[in-house]
């Protein structure tokens, strides 16, 4: 599986990265973002921090943002999705959020051809 990333965005700034790594997953928040005088933290369990957040699974607040029951099904289908790939769904559902946290993707130069 191909290491993926994401911007994460808060209220459309860009707060942080996503990334996953060979131990799991880390959370990094840029520090032009962290630097901002309004900046908030995306999450009350990731507050603001200089040090990357680093999880052997994907944190629990970013798998709260994957849809359940009938809609997580649909996205399932229609885009192949694996239901264990939490990132994966992450990528593919979470660009439009409900409330100031999204997901976008990183493009890399593997995705341009």
């Amino acid at each position: 599986m191909p290491m993926r990333s994401a911007q994460v965005m808060m209220q459309g700034h860009w707060a942080g990265t996503l990334a996953e790594t060979v131990e799991g997953f880390e959370f990094i928040y840029r520090p032009d973002y962290r630097d901002e005088k309004e900046a908030e933290a995306v999450s009350l369990t990731l507050p603001l921090a200089e040090w990357p957040y680093k999880s052997k699974v994907l944190f629990p607040f970013f798998d709260g943002l994957i849809p359940e029951g009938w809609l997580l099904t649909i996205a399932e289908k229609s885009w192949k999705l694996d239901p264990r790939d939490r990132l994966g769904l992450l990528l593919a559902c979470c660009k439009d959020c409900i409330g100031a946290v999204s997901i976008e993707p990183i493009k890399t130069k593997d995705d341009e051809q």
